[in-house]
């Protein structure tokens, strides 16, 4: 039992001293961390001293560099500052002296103006006294004037300006006769170009209509069929057709007139069918009748359409093309007006290309600017009030409206094609050979010129020549100066203008002739 206590015993107060050992060597492990961290700490204790101390030196000199380029700086500044006021001051003293210069001048020229001015004063009243001096000369030179005339000064002021009334009135002339010849010289030329031009490119044939047919017949025993017993055949032939046979004694042809082209046509197709048939007798002439209808309705649609392709012209309502058809069968003074509608396009075109104008617009106006000779016989009213209604009707362009109304100068032209169209129309119509006057509207037509020209104050006669394309027109010498020529022609001009209807253009001439004689004994 002791022994195992002893045993025990031994083993704690060895675990005693190992556990006092353990605790011993910690302890001095501890110490002699605390001993190298003690001297470690002193090292960076000594290190920072060191670096504040090199800090501080470092931070020393820094101060005092920098306190020496301020000190520098302010020196450089002040030098500066002060080198700017003594320039400002110099500157002061110039403007200063410059100042006192100017006062000084100032003041003599003021003393002079003052000189000059007393000067002035003494000059005007020298000079009011020689006006005075010089209106009363005045009025006695006009007093003595007057004595010498023998007119008064209203009376001389008169003449002068009757005197200059008469000088003005000759230059004005002058004047006006030199405007009115260099434009027309250069209107002129330049209208002569394009229209030559528009002329040039376009062929057209001369006028061969008129306003009757005739049939040729194989015999004239066909004349007493045609007429029929007791006239039956012909006068239903007429009643249907509504035209008028002609069957006179010209061998193997038989006439038919009618002043509507469109059924003359069909008359002639119908007799020419009953001819080729035979077989003549009213219910034959009805069926005829209304087969040659069908055939020249046909036709008037395939003219039409031919027409708007040699035109170049498109898009154009179906009423209007069967108008355009039946200007195949319509004449106006001989010359057809399909033919003229399409020679008027083809120029208004050209002249618009010239000009830099629409062409196709006014190759379309052209075409369509005689739409109403197609109605005219129909309905009443002029073809160009007709042709208006129905382009307008059919939602035609405005200014295709607008050119058919102007083309006779029923309204004035606002646009160029309108202008084109109206030249166009006029030069087609005036070509030698294009249309056919009878005898009695060309006597008319001069009459009417001579008469115009002479209702003029101081026109003696006048006369009508070159086919009325010219006017002669003497002048009372008494009534009519040499001046007053040159704005008579003018005002004559421009009366025919406004007044008359006449193709192509008219010369005025005016003629003043003064004689002197004496017998010598």
């Amino acid at each position: 039992m002791v022994t195992t206590t002893q045993y025990l015993v031994t083993i704690v107060v060895m675990a005693v001293l190992i556990a006092a050992g353990i605790f011993v060597g910690r302890l001095l492990g501890i110490k002699y961390r605390l001993r190298v961290e003690s001297m470690e700490l002193g090292t960076a204790e000594k290190r920072a001293a060191e670096m504040i101390a090199s800090a501080s030196t470092a931070a020393e000199s820094k101060k005092r560099e920098s306190i020496l380029e301020a000190k520098d700086e302010i020196h450089k500044l002040r030098t500066e500052s002060e080198r700017e006021l003594r320039d400002r001051r110099a500157e002061v003293q110039r403007q200063e002296r410059r100042i006192i210069q100017r006062e000084e001048t100032l003041d003599k020229r003021s003393d002079n103006l003052e000189k000059k001015e007393d000067i002035l004063q003494e000059k005007v009243k020298a000079a009011e006294v020689r006006l005075d001096e010089i209106e009363q000369l005045r009025k006695r030179e006009f007093e003595m004037l007057e004595r010498i005339s023998g007119c008064t000064q209203e009376q001389a002021k008169a003449e002068l300006l009757q005197e200059l009334d008469g000088e003005l009135e000759h230059e004005k002339a002058v004047r006006v006769m030199d405007f009115e010849q260099r434009t027309r010289e250069e209107s002129d030329t330049l209208a002569k170009e394009i229209i030559a031009t528009a002329i040039q490119r376009c062929a057209a044939d001369h006028s061969a209509e008129t306003t009757v047919s005739v049939v040729a017949i194989p015999s004239d025993e066909m004349k007493g069929r045609i007429i029929g017993r007791e006239g039956r055949n012909i006068r239903t032939l007429e009643s249907i057709t509504g035209v008028d046979l002609i069957i006179d004694d010209t061998p193997e042809a038989i006439t038919i007139s009618c002043f509507d082209p469109v059924r003359r046509e069909v008359a002639r197709r119908t007799l020419e069918k009953l001819v080729q048939d035979g077989r003549i007798h009213p219910s034959r002439v009805e069926e005829m009748h209304d087969k040659s209808q069908r055939e020249v309705e046909a036709t008037i649609k395939q003219t039409g359409e031919h027409a708007l392709v040699e035109a170049g012209v498109n898009n154009v309502h179906a009423e209007i093309v069967k108008l355009l058809g039946k200007l195949r069968y319509r004449t106006s003074y001989g010359q057809n007006v399909l033919n003229h509608s399409l020679e008027v396009s083809y120029i208004a075109g050209l002249m618009a290309a010239e000009l830099g104008a629409d062409i196709k617009l006014a190759r379309r106006a052209g075409l369509l600017h005689d739409i109403g000779k197609a109605l005219d016989h129909e309905q009443e009213g002029s073809h160009v009030d007709l042709g208006v209604e129905f382009a307008r009707k059919h939602k035609e362009n405005e200014q295709v409206v607008h050119a058919i109304q102007a083309h006779h100068g029923d309204v004035e032209c606002k646009t160029i094609i309108a202008c084109l169209v109206q030249a166009a129309d006029a030069v087609s119509a005036a070509r030698p050979g294009a249309r056919r006057e009878n005898l009695q509207s060309y006597i008319k037509r001069l009459e009417k010129l001579e008469e115009l020209a002479t209702s003029f104050p101081g026109v003696e006669h006048s006369f009508a020549i070159q086919a009325g394309r010219e006017v002669r027109i003497m002048v009372k010498p008494e009534q009519v100066s040499d001046e007053k020529m040159v704005l008579l022609a003018r005002d004559i001009a421009a009366k025919i203008e406004s007044d008359l209807e006449y193709p192509g253009q008219i010369k005025v001439h005016i003629i003043r002739e003064s004689r002197a004689s004496h017998i010598a004994k």
